[in-house]
């Protein structure tokens, strides 16, 4: 279970989580004019791919392939033997373990990756709890306890192409998982079923797990 809670907490981070977090600025109002034309720039790309390197709270790494298609839609799969994919279908948020044969599913509106799977990103208001521009980059603190509890997420933008650049996700118990992503192409169509969930395996695991 401690391993799932890890990769639900998959998105988000910094080379430092602890120095972009402790060097943010507190949001007081709205968020500043970069940060919005970062949140439309962001808003404007319906559909992207990449590679991505993920390091969990012990420093662990995994890597694989990602497709994202706003709104709502993400699929993460593991490379290696792992048999792992994580897959955000607009309403729900499950991952697979073909290896050991599980699968847990997760209201998306109840995970902070909802934030950045909108149809159009907002980086204002109550949500911005922190920003910092470090001259090349611009990194952005967002949480909103009432939907998400005490999980929040960070997500960092080249300041001359604001692109995304990587990500990390604190958990309800303080451990941060980060991922970096590369290779990234926009407008790309994903093939067929790549954004399905498959609701009757889902429940078929976890039957058989009780």
């Amino acid at each position: 279970m401690e391993k799932i809670r890890r990769l639900l907490a998959f998105w988000f981070v910094v080379v430092s989580a602890t120095a972009i977090n402790s060097e943010l600025t507190p949001a007081v109002a709205a968020a500043p004019a970069d940060a919005a034309t970062i949140a439309d720039h962001f808003s404007a790309i319906k559909s992207m791919s990449g590679d991505f390197v993920q390091s969990g709270p012990r420093a662990e790494k995994t890597s694989g392939r990602f497709f994202l298609q706003r709104p709502g839609k993400l699929r993460f799969d593991y490379a290696g033997q792992s048999g792992i994919s994580l897959i955000a279908d607009g309403r729900s948020v499950v991952i697979y373990n073909k290896k050991l044969k599980t699968s847990r599913l997760y209201a998306l509106s109840k995970t902070p990756l909802k934030l950045v799977l909108d149809d159009e990103v907002e980086f204002s208001g109550n949500r911005v709890k922190g920003i910092r521009d470090d001259g090349a980059q611009v990194i952005i603190k967002l949480a909103d306890k009432s939907a998400f509890g005490n999980s929040n997420i960070t997500v960092v933008f080249d300041k001359k192409s604001l692109d995304l650049r990587r990500w990390s996700l604190t958990d309800e118990r303080g451990q941060i998982t980060t991922v970096t992503i590369s290779n990234v192409k926009e407008g790309v169509r994903a093939p067929p079923g790549t954004f399905t969930i498959d609701y009757a395996a889902n429940r078929q695991f976890n039957t058989k797990a009780k």
